[in-house]
């Protein structure tokens, strides 16, 4: 816990903004299951905790798990007007909200924007292990442009009617040609599941800020020296399988391990897959095991 109230001073839990509300870092949304070695879940862009339904029982096994709304996602509440959005704030975030949940050095595990906050907070010494889904940050300026136009263009088309988002998760087809953008095997998706996540994405007031943060990211930090897994569905559609190879050249040190079938979130596709790999990782932190 030291290490996180040192990366960032804080303020008896809140982040103070002249003449505007205070972001108050226990109203951030957590489901908690679980005993053992904390592994915290980072879910990405207009997500939402429930990202990680389909592992969290399996992982909850072996760990007291901690699934985040990141702020201005899900039902967490926004930042401060005069605070960013970009990596730098959101792993400062971050520390404050493990130290008000007095974590020290959790194992993280991340999906897209998530993975690559994940790897940032990890890359300050500041977690056990790391196991990153398809990172957001390897991609050259057209994967770049290609994965937040998809994405604004999906929250467009979720900013509809209820009745419309009903229709879209209702008819099968519908369900199936949205869903294949996001997931590998999107016949597996709940049509309630696949509903819930539409209006998290409508409703997320942080989503316009991160996706234009996100226009400059790119992965830059020196690579975790800690035990890191480096995960890519075969079949993303948002961060191609390709930037794989990217992470591999910066980050020499992890394991690199494909997701056959998987899309860009793996959780969904493959739970029994997804679970092993980051159990995996969290058990090389636990044994001394680096790479």
């Amino acid at each position: 816990m030291e290490a996180f109230r040192a990366a960032r001073l804080t303020n008896g839990g809140y982040i103070r903004a002249e003449g505007v509300a205070m972001f108050r870092v226990e109203d951030v949304v957590v489901e908690r299951r679980g005993t053992g070695s904390p592994l915290v879940l980072l879910h990405g862009i207009g997500h939402r905790w429930q990202a990680w339904q389909p592992v969290l029982n399996l992982l909850a096994e072996r760990h007291d798990v901690i699934a985040i709304d990141l702020p201005g996602f899900g039902g967490s509440p926004t930042l401060p007007d005069d605070r960013p959005y970009d990596m730098l704030a959101a792993v400062d975030t971050f520390c404050e909200i493990m130290a008000a949940y007095k974590l020290d050095r959790p194992h993280l595990a991340g999906n897209s924007l998530g993975g690559a906050l994940a790897l940032e907070v990890g890359s300050r010494g500041l977690a056990s292990s790391v196991t990153a889904l398809s990172p957001a940050g390897f991609f050259g300026p057209v994967g770049r442009a290609w994965a937040i136009g998809v994405l604004s263009s999906m929250r467009r088309s979720a900013m509809t009617s209820e009745r419309n988002r009903q229709l879209m998760v209702r008819r099968k087809p519908l369900r199936l040609a949205g869903g294949s953008l996001l997931y590998g095997r999107p016949s597996l998706l709940q049509p309630e599941n696949m509903l819930g996540d539409l209006q998290a994405m409508a409703n997320a007031p942080a989503f316009d800020a991160v996706a234009q943060a996100g226009r400059s990211y790119r992965f830059r930090a020196t690579p975790p020296t800690v035990p890191t897994t480096v995960a890519w569905g075969t079949r993303d559609r948002i961060l191609w399988p390709r930037q794989a190879k990217v992470a591999a050249r910066l980050l020499p040190d992890a394991r690199h391990v494909p997701l056959p079938g998987c899309g860009h979130i793996p959780m969904q596709d493959d739970p029994g897959l997804v679970a092993r790999t980051i159990l995996a990782t969290c058990r090389r932190s636990e044994v001394g095991v680096r790479a």
